[in-house]
């Protein structure tokens, strides 16, 4: 009897969501689930324009250090040491070309690129693709026009960016703290995540 009360107490509090409640209930569910990955470019994409995708940064009251010590290769093959980008701030994401959200979440990464100031705002779009498979990244990135910079792991990557979900965004600011992470796609179109870029360049 207590289990029955139970469910249809559960069904009373589901029920009585608004739709708009419900869906993002779902949403949530399916995001940290991981069921999110399945699903279609254009259904993620409707999602981007609803607002319940938006990046959110929250700094962290105690910001763990950011482990500069590895190297990266453009898609030219240059390699650089990521001790170059110290005293600026830092977009890094972690993607792949077979990952669906990553490519849902893209768009966004690049209209947000086309409008920071890139003197004092690195952008390494890092890809985990296969190493045999970087000219299958070469050309998504051509025929997505992306302009920002996009490289491969040119080493063993530090212990905090061997992430178990992709796509994963740190933003490191210019004193080398992680003042935001996420998980999983998000929106980083917005006027809040701009200026959370901004305010920690400014001096």
């Amino acid at each position: 009897m207590e289990n029955v009360f139970r469910n249809k107490t559960v069904i009373k509090a589901w029920t009585t969501l608004k739709p708009s409640g419900i869906f993002i209930a779902l949403f949530l569910i399916l995001r940290y689930t991981g069921v999110l990955s399945g699903i279609s470019f254009l259904t993620g994409s409707a999602l981007m324009q609803t607002g319940v995708m938006d990046a959110r940064p929250e700094e962290p009251a105690v910001a763990k250090k950011f482990n500069y010590n590895f190297s990266i290769k453009d898609l030219s093959g240059n390699v650089t040491d990521v001790q170059e980008f110290k005293g600026k701030t830092i977009f890094l994401n972690i993607w792949a070309t077979w990952c669906g959200p990553c490519r849902m979440e893209m768009p966004s990464i690049q209209n947000l690129y086309s409008q920071v100031d890139k003197d004092k705002i690195v952008f390494v779009m890092l890809s985990v693709d296969r190493l045999e498979d970087v000219n299958k990244v070469k050309d998504f990135v051509k025929d997505k026009e992306y302009t920002f910079p996009v490289y491969t792991p040119a080493g063993t990557l530090p212990n905090q960016l061997q992430v178990t979900i992709i796509p994963s965004t740190f933003v490191i600011s210019p004193d080398g703290k992680i003042v935001s992470s996420e998980s999983g796609a998000a929106n980083y179109d917005t006027p809040e995540f701009k200026a959370f870029l901004e305010k920690l360049i400014q001096p």
